[in-house]
């Protein structure tokens, strides 16, 4: 069994993820404010429901970063 080193780095992961949640946070409050008509609310729901993404996101992201399925080797 051997063990594989991530492809990306942690700080890029994190960087990419972050970014990413960022975007979908507005997206979602604005989804949300045009279904409840309220600021409060749209924020409430914009803000829980992307913290529990974001974990989700970076554990998968992590996940299929070890594994190797698809992906080709560089040889120089």
């Amino acid at each position: 069994m051997t063990t594989r080193s991530p492809h990306q780095r942690l700080s890029r992961v994190l960087a990419k993820t972050l970014l990413y949640r960022i975007l979908m946070v507005l997206i979602t409050i604005a989804v949300a404010f045009l279904f409840t008509e309220n600021t409060g609310d749209a924020l409430s729901i914009g803000i829980l429901s992307n913290l529990i993404k974001t974990g989700t996101y970076y554990g998968y992201e992590r996940l299929w970063d070890r594994i190797t399925w698809g992906v080709g080797t560089t040889e120089t």
